[in-house]
């Protein structure tokens, strides 16, 4: 086990969470897509057969305006574990024939960094899901650019990383981000009502890896107080979205969206305890999903095996 020297300043300490060799494992995910034709499923089946493994979990989805297949397949040996790299290459030849993008996972769980601002709804229910052992991921770091939710992180066991964040120093904020998420380790970034636009050159970085949540009003209740401006407008419905972070604010692809029916009861300030229940279900839902490797990518849409 190795740790790792912080290099990151104000507030953090002065060793990072280690990071275990990845094992070889007994499960292992199979997510792949390719163009449409006949012994796809076949192939798959007979290469996970004749290696020993047992499909404890399939489901597929046929596009039939792409003409394009998805594929997930998680899968178990019964007999001895084997690394996820030994099965890319094992599979190389299938791959090929088929043209497929394919990935195997093994079961490493992912490790995720946190950002926030002061709002702490988001990392509340992701801190108790880590703890309870229902995320399916670690949380390693809080990274702020406010001091208000350290004691949260710090009561949870995280290291918390202040950095703050003008219109002058958003580029050394940004280095330091990125620090802190190689620093760490970290195969994921959520934006746990992270209060800042991530420039188009970090957005870039962390593509596939970063996901954000915000209500859905969006684009119809954009700025300042969007509750308030709900309730001025008599909404019957509000939600909140998980998307993948892309450099076109709010518009990347969506992983998981939550919606609740309301009325001209609530208030602005009820409709916005409602609002914040369902950012923490649409965000924690959309990390599960990411990290359990189901969500692929397709362009600005993704194809999601729930």
């Amino acid at each position: 086990m190795t740790y790792l020297p912080s290099t990151i300043a104000s507030g953090t300490t002065s060793l990072l969470t280690p990071r275990e060799e990845t094992p070889a494992t007994d499960h292992a995910v199979l997510t792949l897509s390719c163009p449409q034709r006949s012994g796809i499923v076949h192939s798959v089946s007979k290469f996970l057969f004749e290696r020993g493994f047992d499909i404890v979990e399939h489901q597929q989805f046929d596009d039939p305006a792409a003409q394009r297949l998805y594929l997930r397949t998680a899968f178990v040996q019964r007999e001895k574990a084997v690394s996820a790299g030994e099965l890319a290459s094992d599979f190389a030849q299938v791959a090929n024939e088929f043209s497929m993008d394919f990935n195997f996972h093994d079961g490493t769980k992912p490790r995720v960094l946190v950002m926030v601002s002061k709002m702490g709804h988001c990392l509340n229910d992701l801190i108790f899901r880590w703890t309870t052992g229902t995320l399916a991921a670690d949380l390693v770091a809080v990274v702020s650019n406010h001091e208000t939710l350290r004691p949260m992180a710090e009561a949870a066991g995280l290291p918390f990383i202040h950095i703050p964040v003008t219109a002058d120093t958003k580029p050394e904020a940004e280095a330091r981000l990125l620090e802190a998420v190689t620093g760490f380790d970290a195969d994921l970034v959520v934006l746990a009502r992270y209060m800042q636009v991530l420039s188009p050159e970090l957005s870039t970085r962390l593509a596939g890896k970063a996901i954000n949540i915000h209500h859905s009003f969006l684009p119809g209740f954009k700025g300042a107080r969007p509750y308030h401006q709900a309730h001025k407008r008599g909404v019957k419905q509000i939600g909140a979205t998980a998307h993948y972070v892309t450099d076109d604010l709010d518009e990347g692809p969506i992983i998981e969206q939550e919606v609740i029916r309301v009325d001209h009861r609530l208030s602005p300030q009820e409709l916005a305890t409602v609002g914040r229940d369902n950012e923490a279900l649409a965000l924690s839902k959309a990390v599960r999903l990411h990290v359990e490797n189901r969500v692929m990518v397709d362009g600005l849409r993704t194809i999601t095996f729930t």
